[in-house]
């Protein structure tokens, strides 16, 4: 009997690769593990909707969903080791599993800061558990501490303020989302934070958590010596690939310092015959040659659909593929198309005071748009990258 398909993480590249075989007519047996005790769920809205209490179910299938697709969707379950030779792999609870195929989607894990105390009330988030836990003791906070301005970071930090919490946002470089999206953009989003009430403190880090005698955070010291109160914080420093289990594994993985994760060619291969990469976790190769991890939701999706019709043998699909992702901040709609870079030239073509949009150019070819408050106006830029317009071109003709 042959082995099936095994695809080790059930988040959204795990669920959407399962999806994607069946859909593209295999009908042999396919197994999800998760390491969580939930369904496969959606993650963006975990900062947003349920943190503030308006939604309770970010589920993304339901259970009949698996039966009906004959998934075999295994939860609580993880992998801890893999032998490539033999086709296995080794089992949390101490069992084994053969496959034909493996399929790595283990996403990512929160990146900690070493040396702080342990205390009550400090917080990182990544799953539904932390989210839970995070909106439990958000309905009795005053004051919070959000150190980290990336994505999870400013939308943590907007829905606190929607939920009459005082915030002190803390980011060692000069902007938030600076690494991402440049200072240029960077300075328009610290523009919207401050408007909202938000305490955001550029160029300065956490020193360490102050506690009080029940072992409960009640505030910090930032880096500059100053200290501020909180009732909770929040550490959003990043997140680091899940690939700990394939230590021994053979699976070549990228160096920490070039991201980590596993390294993957553009239709998800990696290293190890049968075996192939999705998602977060997985360093694809990109059409510049470069391999690179990309964490956002819309490419999970894509990644998916390439991978299992390598996997299968079938013709991928051909129409350009342009990323794209977004972050909803306050009543703000951030969206990016393309590949911008903070290391791009960036032009700011509009500007009211809180929505604006910006064109990412590299050797004078436009790269990428970043937008917020306006969708119409990124989203037609999508033929615009893809055929990678002049920038110049473009600006002559607004």
């Amino acid at each position: 009997m042959t082995a099936p398909i095994v695809i080790v993480g059930a988040g959204l590249a795990g669920l959407r690769t399962a999806e994607e075989l069946r859909r593209a007519g295999y009908t042999g047996g396919l197994v999800l593990i998760g390491d969580e005790p939930r369904l496969p769920y959606d993650r963006p809205p975990l900062s947003k909707q349920f943190v503030r209490g308006e939604t309770d179910d970010t589920t993304l299938r339901p259970a009949e969903f698996f039966d009906e697709k004959q998934i075999d969707l295994r939860l609580s379950t993880a992998a801890t080791a893999v032998d490539t030779t033999a086709r296995r792999i080794t089992l949390a609870d101490g069992g084994a599993l053969d496959y034909d195929h493996l399929v790595i989607a283990t996403g990512l894990r929160p990146r900690l800061l070493p040396g702080l105390p342990e205390l009550k009330g400090v917080h990182v988030l990544r799953g539904h558990a932390d989210a839970a836990a995070l909106r439990a003791e958000l309905r009795g906070a005053g004051k919070a501490l959000v150190v980290g301005a990336g994505f999870i970071g400013c939308e943590l930090a907007a829905s606190f303020r929607a939920s009459g919490v005082e915030v002190v946002l803390v980011e060692p470089q000069p902007t938030p989302l600076a690494s991402v999206l440049g200072e240029h953009v960077g300075a328009l989003v610290a523009r919207m934070h401050r408007a909202e009430g938000v305490d955001l403190r550029c160029g300065t880090g956490l020193n360490t958590f102050l506690g009080d005698e029940a072992g409960r955070v009640r505030g910090a010291v930032l880096s500059d010596g100053a200290e501020v109160l909180a009732d909770l914080a929040v550490i959003g420093v990043g997140s680091r690939p899940v690939t700990e289990w394939l230590t021994d594994s053979g699976i070549a993985l990228a160096q920490p310092a070039d991201g980590g994760g596993v390294l993957a060619d553009e239709v998800g291969r990696t290293s190890a015959d049968r075996v192939w990469a999705v998602g977060d976790v997985a360093a694809w190769r990109h059409e510049t040659g470069e391999r690179k991890r990309v964490e956002h939701w819309t490419n999970a999706g894509e990644q998916a659909k390439l991978l299992a019709c390598a996997l299968l043998g079938a013709e991928p699909p051909t129409a350009a593929r342009v990323p794209y992702f977004w972050s909803d901040q306050y009543d703000v709609k951030i969206q990016a198309l393309g590949t911008p870079s903070a290391t791009d030239e960036v032009t700011v073509i509009a500007d009211d005071g809180r929505k604006f949009l910006a064109y990412y150019a590299k050797d004078g070819i436009l790269t990428g748009v970043v937008g917020a408050g306006m969708t119409a106006q990124v989203m037609k830029a999508r033929a615009k990258i893809a055929a990678a317009a002049p920038v110049a071109d473009l600006l002559a003709a607004t």
